[in-house]
């Protein structure tokens, strides 16, 4: 079947870092992009990053920028959201998710298709 599981969420300090984990099945990441999503208790779930069929093809939000990183490994058939001085409002649940949107991608959810479970980040003193 085809699935995305997320893994590698926890609990860390602010100015830690956590490395997510999204290992496709079913399918191969070279013909699909990635986002990742977040969902924090109270509100909505918004994009956080994607990445089309290659790295050159990239985004991620404002809140993020200079600390999330996103990459793949095709070798492995899974996706990553390196995340590094990281702060309480990053608390969420973070979900992964495919995309037929291969040479751009955005965090418009209705693009995606196929969602992980998600992941749980906590970022507290």
């Amino acid at each position: 079947q085809v699935q995305l599981v997320e893994s590698g969420g926890g609990s860390v300090q602010p100015g830690g870092s956590l490395r997510l984990s999204c290992a496709a099945s079913g399918f191969s990441l070279s013909s699909y992009g990635i986002g990742w999503f977040r969902q924090a208790p109270g509100k909505e779930r918004e994009g956080v990053s994607c990445v089309g069929d290659i790295s050159l093809y990239s985004w991620d939000v404002d809140s993020v920028k200079g600390r999330f990183t996103i990459s793949r490994d095709s070798a492995k058939n899974t996706v990553y959201l390196q995340m590094n001085e990281l702060k309480p409002e990053d608390t969420a649940v973070y979900y992964c998710a495919r995309t037929s949107r291969r040479t751009s991608c955005n965090g418009v959810q209705s693009d995606y298709d196929v969602w992980g479970q998600g992941t749980q980040v906590t970022v507290s003193s």
